[in-house]
């Protein structure tokens, strides 16, 4: 078996600019109503205009990730109009049609290419006609590592080899050394490609989060590697000061961002799952207040059909424990382990 070392080219270090709160979080609670997956300011208005089959306010959102280098949100908002495009692609079609060389509407229609492809018994099949439309997209802006986490997730559903993925790994990380879709990616395919060896992406997660700035996204790299070990139920037992360890850095990361900001919310909402698995309550009630009303469907969409339904009712366990008891552990309501696939 290849060691993961193989996977874990030096990172170079770079100041970059990391979006950190002004002032100590005071973590105030926030009874505001919870909405899932809400988005943004920006990602709002593009979402209401595809709705309307108008592609105008996605096209200049995306164009402005890329011209600014904002690599992070680049890769959400493509991941969350791809989502919206699976049931409503009109606008999509029109806006290739209209420009069919645009480097953003090409990421997104790659995107939507993949996430149509996962759950189909014929993926790894159906994946490779996506590969051309993801080489055009990465031909569209040299500088974009967005299209190379698309290709590491294509890499992963078409069982692709190690050699390979190092190879699209490299590249992605020459682009943007410490992007947190990349690294997840790469933590996705570790999982799958050696089941059970959940010490190798532990030592994954723990280098790139180390070798990151403070403010990283990275720095939840290793939380993010417990939750895959807390609802596989395979390999060796990893060691509970190993996933103690793991909470406390992505703690250490979630104090850096202002109460209910949607920036960070996906990772609160991680965090507090971990948490409320590893028995620390009081933790995990800090960060339901850190999330206010920013629920995400992942991680609640992994081991639940009802991700909203799931995560207001361990709120609400939470928050009584000092009353009934410790909160329920939220495991998952599928038999065996949480749903496969993580994509």
């Amino acid at each position: 078996m290849v060691g993961t070392m193989a996977l874990l080219p030096p990172f170079i270090r770079v100041t970059r600019m990391t979006r950190i709160a002004s002032h100590p979080v005071a973590a105030p609670a926030v009874e505001d109503e919870v909405l899932l997956d809400a988005p943004d300011e920006r990602l709002g208005p593009a979402l209401v205009a595809a709705a309307q089959g108008a592609y105008g306010a996605a096209a200049e959102l995306l164009a402005t990730t890329r011209r600014r280098a904002e690599w992070e949100d680049r890769d959400r908002y493509v991941t969350r109009l791809a989502a919206f495009a699976r049931s409503r692609a009109q606008w999509l079609e029109a806006w290739r049609a209209a420009a069919p060389r645009d480097p953003d509407a090409l990421l997104v229609a790659a995107q939507l290419a993949v996430d149509r492809a996962w759950p189909s018994p014929a993926r790894a099949e159906l994946l490779r006609e996506v590969s051309p439309l993801i080489t055009a997209a990465a031909r569209g802006d040299d500088r974009d590592p967005v299209p190379w986490r698309v290709a590491l997730d294509h890499a992963r559903g078409s069982r692709a080899g190690h050699k390979y993925f190092e190879e699209l790994w490299q590249a992605a990380v020459r682009r943007a050394p410490h992007h947190y879709g990349c690294h997840v990616a790469a933590l996705r395919y570790l999982a799958s490609s050696w089941h059970g060896s959940h010490r190798e992406c532990f030592d994954f997660a723990d280098l790139a989060a180390q070798d990151a700035p403070a403010g990283s996204l990275v720095q939840a790299l290793p939380v993010r590697a417990a939750f895959a070990y807390l609802t596989d139920g395979c390999g060796p037992e990893v060691p509970h000061e190993r996933l103690d360890a793991a909470a406390d850095r992505a703690i250490e990361l979630s104090a850096r961002f202002p109460v209910a900001d949607p920036w960070p919310a996906e990772v609160r909402n991680l965090l507090t799952y971990v948490l409320v698995r590893l028995d620390r309550r009081e933790d995990a009630l800090l960060q339901l207040r850190l999330i206010g009303p920013c629920a995400t469907s992942f991680p609640w969409d992994r081991v639940s059909d009802d991700p909203l339904g799931l995560f207001l009712t361990l709120r609400a366990d939470v928050r009584a424990a000092p009353l009934t008891g410790p909160p329920r552990h939220p495991h998952s309501e599928r038999a065996g382990r949480a749903r496969s696939g993580d994509h």
